[in-house]
């Protein structure tokens, strides 16, 4: 039995994937920019996370750029039939490492021809359209040209399933009536709770809701509570971290990443602690504290 089995499983389209996942994002170098420090450590996490259990990785082509996609296709191909791998586009990285719009119909097509070509894929299972209207946090703004283009995409062949990332509730309204959408990428975590009514809804309706920053991002997490809380169950804060969103909803999927094997066990441990209901009540407080 893996160490993740005890998360349960949710089904991603016509995907059964585990909950508990990785994110490949800290596989590039520093900043999310370049090759990594360590290529072999960077190649080993990969493997370490399919032998323990994780069926569900979530990338994109912006991140090195091309770096971390050409990594998991050295890692990993050919890749096992019950791998599901999810991408982003919408984004590039300028020569200064900046984060940039890359929102036209063009940008996206060749977005997925790139993410196509670095993974060695012939389809993409799921393709997150990234809003950026801001950088930082979701913008309003009607979205229904980039989804179009997508739905394009997914009438070629070359992408099985659509989710959102970055995305206001308005948005995703937008896009539900163009096409069926599979998942929802938003920032949150035990402190940043700005989608607590969006998570229940998407619940309802068998739609997944994948947090990015589940720990807190680039600052970690930082809570007295949530530290006394993992002292009193032998845990580390960011175990317990995990272990609330996936208490928290049943269609919630995590994808923590990490370019450390021994992290990526820890992380995965995670799945092993359940949470009391006056735990929980007592890391509800964390995010009023905030």
């Amino acid at each position: 039995m893996s160490s993740i089995d005890k998360s349960g499983t949710f089904t991603l389209g016509d995907r059964s994937v585990k909950r508990l996942g990785y994110g490949a994002m800290q596989l590039a170098g520093p900043g999310v920019f370049g090759p990594p420090k360590d290529h072999d450590s960077a190649l080993a996490v990969l493997r370490e996370a399919v032998a323990s259990g994780v069926n569900h990785i979530d990338t994109s082509d912006f991140y090195g750029p091309h770096v971390t996609n050409q990594i998991i296709r050295e890692a990993l191909a050919p890749y096992s039939d019950d791998l599901t791998i999810v991408t982003k586009v919408g984004a590039r990285r300028g020569a200064d490492a900046a984060w940039l719009p890359a929102f036209s119909p063009e940008e996206l097509t060749q977005a997925v021809h790139d993410n196509l070509r670095n993974l060695g894929l012939d389809v993409l299972d799921v393709v997150n359209l990234r809003i950026i209207f801001d950088v930082h946090e979701p913008a309003e703004g009607s979205i229904e040209e980039q989804v179009a283009a997508l739905a394009g995409l997914q009438q070629k062949g070359l992408v099985r399933h659509i989710g959102l990332s970055n995305a206001t509730a308005a948005q995703i309204k937008e896009a539900r009536r163009m096409v069926e959408i599979v998942c929802v990428q938003n920032q949150y975590n035990l402190a940043h709770r700005d989608d607590d009514r969006l998570i229940d809804e998407l619940a309802r309706d068998g739609i997944a809701y994948v947090p990015f920053f589940p720990l807190g991002g680039f600052s970690p997490l930082q809570s007295s509570t949530l530290s006394s809380v993992a002292a009193r169950l032998g845990a580390t804060p960011m175990q317990v971290a995990l272990a609330w969103l996936l208490q928290r909803a049943p269609n919630i999927l995590l994808i923590p990443g990490t370019s450390s094997v021994a992290h990526l066990r820890e992380n995965l441990a995670a799945a092993e602690f359940e949470l009391s209901e006056d735990t929980l009540r007592d890391l509800d407080g964390v995010a009023k504290a905030a």
